[in-house]
């Protein structure tokens, strides 16, 4: 597989336009700029070896109403090994979509599908596979449940199987499929790098039946996640007062964000609590000024838009404010289709 590119290059950013990294505002993410504040951790935790009666199993458990669970290594541990635990198949996905899962599909053999929301039902009785991210990255698209389970049960019936990337779903937990976890043929995938912020961790969590959970472990190795990232995830996944203060800020932050790009021209087509999605023809343009203003976004060629993450000061929404006021002058404005 050959490297795909991704948000928060920013050390390749301040090369590139020799601005140096504190002089940044990075938008390209999508991780929460006010993420779980990490205390001091033990010393066991770096000094012993991984241990499963730490306790992390049971609070994920109580976080997302389900223990039938398997930490892993952050989410791509899991996006790269699960299309090796199934023959070479036929595998729908929502395009545009998180590229990281079309390219572990496509690098293990698989026959990858690319689907317009609209296709799904009429496409599903030719797929064995169908894998979704809920709410979609980066344009926010989201299924229902009601959906989701009907599409799990179609495919389960002739062994197929239905994997839901739930990254951005900890803002609005009702929309998670995590609590059906153990059905056969769901596979739900949680991290806590984008509402928890802590995507240095490297941390995630794989839903599904018992059956795949012991292979998938046994591909991954003893000791996937090491024991600080045990110790920090938690602590995180028990500090529910954090969790809600955060839920409500996110939605009022996401809010603040829609309106800003709205007022200068780029009302957003979708998005999530923790980015906004723009698409635009202008698209290329506009990244490129504003990153030589220092403010990075994520941009995407097909179709063209940007994706724009939280600003997490007072500071940095001011400096936002006046970096697209600067950039989107009345010519670009009318350049502009979201």
């Amino acid at each position: 597989m050959r490297p795909l590119h991704h948000g928060g290059r920013l050390r390749e950013a301040a090369c590139r336009y020799a601005i140096p990294l504190d002089g940044w505002l990075d938008l390209s993410t999508g991780i929460n700029p006010l993420g779980w504040p990490v205390p001091m951790l033990s010393a066991d935790c770096w000094q012993r070896l991984p241990e499963e009666d730490d306790g992390l199993e049971q609070t994920a458990a109580a976080y997302y109403g389900s223990d039938e669970l398997l930490p892993v290594a952050g989410s791509q541990a899991a996006i790269q090994a699960l299309p090796r635990l199934r023959m070479a198949a036929r595998v729908g996905m929502l395009w545009p979509s998180y590229a990281e899962h079309a390219a572990a599909w496509r690098a293990a053999g698989h026959e990858v599908v690319e689907l317009r929301a609209d296709a799904i039902e009429r496409m599903l009785p030719q797929l064995d596979v169908l894998l979704l991210v809920n709410p979609n990255n980066p344009t926010g698209e989201c299924f229902t449940l009601a959906q989701l389970l009907a599409w799990r049960q179609a495919l389960s019936a002739r062994g197929g199987w239905l994997v839901v990337d739930e990254a951005f779903v900890d803002a609005t937990p009702e929309r998670s499929l995590a609590h059906h976890a153990g059905e056969e043929g769901l596979v739900v995938l949680r991290s806590l790098g984008k509402f928890f912020g802590l995507a240095g961790v490297r941390v995630g969590f794989v839903f599904a039946w018992p059956g795949l959970r012991q292979r998938l472990a046994a591909l991954l190795g003893p000791w996937s996640v090491s024991g600080p990232s045990r110790e920090v995830a938690r602590l995180a996944l028990a500090d529910i007062p954090w969790q809600a203060t955060n839920r409500a800020g996110l939605q009022r932050d996401s809010e603040r964000l829609h309106i800003l790009l709205a007022s200068h021209g780029l009302t957003p087509a979708g998005g999530t609590a923790l980015f906004c999605y723009c698409q635009s023809e202008a698209a290329a343009g506009l990244h490129e000024a504003l990153a030589r203003q220092g403010i990075l976004t994520r941009l995407f060629h097909d179709p063209a838009a940007l994706r724009f993450g939280l600003p997490g000061s007072d500071e940095e929404w001011r400096r936002l404010a006046c970096g697209l006021a600067a950039v989107l002058t009345t010519t670009t404005q009318k350049a502009v289709q979201c």
